[in-house]
């Protein structure tokens, strides 16, 4: 187990260099000067331009540029933003929790819908509720996230008043942060009203965000449902004269978790990478929200360590699947 550990490490470092390189490049074609932007409507003298190029170091030459990026990066240090100045460490830690919080909601509402549904559809495979759920299925992940959205918004917020339209939590509510997720630090204040308030803000978000991937859970444990249930060890449990019920929760699910689990795992980065429409259709304050208002002040620094720090979020999610395989199916041999 060390080793396999070990090797899929070593094998994270070229990639995180290949995302470093991606994501120092992607800013650099974006239009616009930093310095300009920087300066604001009031400009700034040709002497004072080239000062601040030299003390961002945007004088030098490109190769350069990105090794003193990179060496800053290995010694933790992600730069400061040049909009507010602040370590943008700081900034992204301080937002992290709310996307963190929305990316979870949607998880948990896509696996508690999606793999009990894709278990009944494989179950009672060719029925009415098999194409039912398959075709909804298909229609969330065909469906747009900000066309859901807005939807979502004039029905549930407009039409009925049920839900907020943006924001987590009422402006009549201000509660100073414990651990950054809303639901839990308004039940460490014992606030029940600030943590209706702040579960409403967070229902309609949860449920856009997490419908394709509910849609991609349901089709995928359909899919491995099937292709267990067709196993020979199952035909042999029915053989026995084991109960239907000991048969799909005992031997059938828990093989065919393995790849709904994958499907998860990959979830979670697509989960934070879809989060910035999402948080940008509902206002909502995390780090999707973040990265594209740094986009439109041209924040070098924010939007290429904003990326660089999610992807090392996202590798170290496919890391821990990878060793969740031998815990869920002892047949897998790690060598």
């Amino acid at each position: 187990m060390l080793n396999f550990v070990l090797r899929r490490i070593a094998l994270l470092i070229p990639t995180i260099i290949g995302i470093s390189i991606c994501a120092f490049a992607f800013v650099r074609v974006l239009p616009g000067d930093p310095i300009l932007a920087m300066a604001g409507q009031h400009g700034v003298s040709p002497e004072r331009y080239e000062v601040l190029r030299e003390q961002f170091g945007y004088n030098l030459p490109i190769w350069q540029q990105y090794f003193n990026y990179l060496g800053s990066v290995l010694q933790g240090n992600f730069g400061n933003s040049l909009a507010t100045k602040r370590p943008v460490i700081t900034e992204f830690m301080t937002l992290f929790p709310a996307t963190v919080e929305l990316a979870f909601c949607a998880l948990f509402f896509a696996v508690i819908i999606g793999i009990p549904a894709g278990i009944f559809a494989a179950i009672k495979r060719g029925s009415w509720f098999d194409q039912a759920a398959m075709g909804v299925a298909l229609t969330g992940y065909s469906m747009p996230i900000f066309w859901w959205g807005l939807l979502l918004i004039i029905f549930f917020s407009g039409y009925l008043g049920w839900t907020p339209v943006s924001g987590r939590i009422a402006l009549s509510f201000f509660l100073r942060p414990i651990t950054g997720f809303m639901l839990i630090d308004t039940l460490l204040y014992g606030n029940w009203p600030a943590f209706v308030s702040a579960l409403r803000h967070l229902i309609l978000p949860a449920i856009v965000l997490g419908t394709i991937p509910l849609a991609v859970i349901a089709r995928q444990t359909r899919s491995a449902m099937l292709e267990v249930l067709g196993e020979d060890y199952v035909r042999t449990a029915k053989a026995k004269g084991m109960s239907p019920r000991r048969v799909v929760n005992v031997h059938a699910l828990r093989n065919a978790l393995i790849p709904v689990i994958t499907t998860i795992g990959l979830q979670i980065g697509l989960l934070l990478g879809g989060a910035i429409l999402t948080e940008t259709i509902f206002t909502w304050p995390g780090i999707g929200k973040w990265m594209i208002d740094s986009i439109f002040k041209r924040d070098y620094v924010v939007v290429q360590s904003g990326l660089l720090i999610i992807a090392l979020i996202v590798m170290a999610v496919n890391l821990i699947v990878d060793l969740l395989y031998a815990l869920i199916n002892p047949r897998i041999r790690v060598k």
